[in-house]
């Protein structure tokens, strides 16, 4: 049999509830220590427990970290889900069971290896404590794995050293469980499989985090004082995680003196709400959301943009309409961010792919929110937020000064004539502010959601409407040149095939551009970072024949929204749409891309610009 090394996909199948996530963990995070590139996803239901739960890890390492089509190695020790699991391994891989009773018939495949490991029987026999028994059955298998896999054993040993530093009891029963399910497989089966690790220095100072923990932590850095919010899957850990950081940052050590101020409001308008009146008074203050909460907030998002008050929301989306799937992802909210409220508005959107961006865009979002005047959305998505992914540590220049925008203190307000709240004076749609209170008689203490003049006076006179939604057309020109610009994967264009991309999406959509290319067929890729599009963006459709917009949802929201911005002709702009609550693969990019060239038959293509 072909021995396959650090490139395999292992999905482990567990109950919701049995404390199975910390063991796949541990199991993920030795991996890593390994030095080889990894990456877990945590696909679980919205209920407490009780119904079926997948970890599914990919080991990569070419550094592939986009899901994949197919499992290699499959460890179930769920009933309920067994028939789909086994259906789910590839032909030649692995089916590893609790083997303390007898597997059903049905259930066997000719063309899979099975691995019986009595993993509930052991731990019965070595433990009394019946929780412990539940809990210590998941180290077991991860011990199975352990010596199947060819894993690095200190590494295991460390980390469970780690995650129960000072706890001697289970830090003992977590080794003796570890060795049981080691011991077993030495004593019943060859080893390591076809499928197996040999420890690398790939990550070199590559950390493992989830995007929700880095954007709580780019808020804080990025000079937020102020979070309110309404807890909502899955976007509650970004406010735990600046709750978190902000104990460690933004307290006195001396006095105790807490110097931040989140509060949990009574809903998501709410919320919305208070955000707005925090940096209208001059603090930076944000909220994190997903959909529904974007829905709700969409009165006071309009009232944001047509009062001019920076605000910053991080959406973590997850998959709508309505309730629709909780803890599974998409990218479904674009269309909705991008234009909340009614009427005329128009919303900047960033759309970080790694945690590593999540960290720097939330913190970027804040310098941007306060020089623009306006709310600006983080769009990451549940597979970003919630997972842990490789990235690129987190640094921050201290020198690094905040963009406060134009702000005017009581000094330059006295050296004014009329104070025009809502007047053009540099010609780039930005009006001048001030902080309520900078002075006695001049500058802004109120705004108002009604109509009004450059001098912020109530009017319904039509030319003054007119006049303030075109400057903030001008505005919404000025921020094209300031929000972070798309990655070009290469300087020149070298086929008339283009692949656009954003977001987790960009996962995937990079290994499906090598195996495309792999095949003969070159393209070329960009990847979008924020909305509105700049220039580079323009010319990258301009330049191809054929785009091939990749995106998570059903309705193709970015092309529509390419289409209405840039007014490009629709038959141009091709959707590659995955919208089953799974992070899209290569394999379907792949594939829907072969679709409509009509090649999706052909084992190898030379394409040239002359052959398209």
């Amino acid at each position: 049999m072909t021995k396959t090394v650090n490139d395999f996909i292992i999905r482990f199948a567990n109950v919701n509830g049995t404390g199975s996530a910390s063991a796949n963990y541990l199991f993920a995070k030795a991996i890593f220590r390994m030095g080889i590139p990894v990456t877990p996803k945590n696909i679980f239901p919205s209920n407490i427990q009780g119904l079926p739960t997948w970890y599914e890890v990919r080991v990569s390492e070419k550094g592939y970290l986009g899901r994949r089509e197919g499992i290699d190695i499959l460890v179930s020790v769920n009933p309920q889900s067994m028939a789909q699991d086994i259906k789910s391994v590839k032909p030649g891989g692995y089916f590893m069971y609790d083997s303390t009773k007898k597997l059903p018939t049905p259930y066997f495949r000719e063309d899979i290896h099975y691995l019986g490991v009595p993993m509930m029987e052991m731990s019965n026999e070595a433990f009394s404590d019946p929780r412990k028994r539940q809990l210590l059955k998941n180290i077991i298998y991860v011990g199975a794995l352990a010596k199947l896999l060819n894993m690095d054993y200190s590494e295991i040993e460390k980390l469970v050293g780690e995650q129960f530093e000072g706890k001697k009891q289970l830090i003992d029963a977590n080794i003796q469980a570890l060795k049981l399910g080691m011991d077993y497989v030495e004593a019943n089966f060859d080893y390591p499989l076809s499928f197996h690790l040999e420890r690398r220095n790939l990550i070199k100072d590559k950390i493992l985090v989830d995007g929700n923990t880095a954007c709580g932590l780019g808020a804080v850095y990025g000079g937020a004082t102020v979070m309110a919010w309404y807890p909502i899957t899955p976007s509650t850990s970004v406010a735990e995680a600046f709750e978190h950081y902000c104990e460690a940052y933004r307290t006195d050590p001396e006095t105790g003196e807490k110097k931040f101020a989140i509060i949990q409001a009574e809903d998501e308008l709410a919320a919305m709400g208070m955000v707005i009146g925090a940096n209208w008074n001059g603090a930076r203050g944000f909220t994190a959301t997903s959909g529904p909460g974007v829905s709700l907030m969409n009165e006071f998002l309009g009232l944001a943009y047509f009062a001019e008050v920076p605000a910053v929301l991080v959406d973590v989306q997850r998959t709508g309409p309505s309730t629709g799937m909780p803890t599974r992802t998409q990218q479904s909210d674009i269309l909705l961010a991008a234009y909340a409220s009614h009427g005329d508005t128009k919303h900047v959107l960033v759309f970080p792919a790694t945690p590593h961006e999540c960290f720097e865009m939330t913190a970027e979002s804040f310098d941007l929110a306060e020089r623009l005047q306006t709310p600006i959305m983080v769009m990451t998505d549940l597979d970003l937020g919630m997972n842990d992914h490789i990235s690129e540590p987190f640094h921050w220049d201290q020198k690094r000064k905040y963009d406060r925008g134009k702000v005017l203190n009581a000094e330059e307000l006295e050296h004014i004539g009329r104070f025009g709240r809502y007047l053009d004076v540099d010609g780039d749609g930005i009006p001048y502010r001030t902080y309520p209170g900078t002075h006695p008689t001049k500058g802004s203490f109120f705004t108002r959601g009604t109509s009004r003049d450059e001098y912020a006076a109530y009017t319904e006179d039509g030319a003054a409407y007119k006049r303030n939604m075109d400057r903030l057309m001008v505005k919404w020109e000025t921020a094209k040149k300031v929000v972070p610009k798309a990655h070009l994967y290469q300087k020149e264009n070298k086929s008339e095939i283009g692949i656009l991309f954003y977001g987790t999406s960009t996962f995937s959509a990079e290994e499906a551009k090598d195996i495309l290319e792999e095949n003969g067929i070159i393209v070329d890729a960009i990847r979008i970072r924020a909305f509105p599009f700049g220039e580079e963006v323009v010319q990258f459709i301009h330049s191809h024949s054929t785009v091939f917009v990749i995106e998570q949802n059903r309705d193709a929201q970015l092309r529509s929204m390419m289409i209405m911005e840039l007014e490009t002709n629709p038959a141009k702009l091709i959707p590659v749409l995955n919208y089953d609550g799974m992070p899209i693969t290569a394999d379907a990019i792949k594939n829907q891309i072969l679709k409509h060239l009509n090649l999706e038959n052909t084992q190898h293509h030379e394409l040239s610009k002359t052959a398209l």
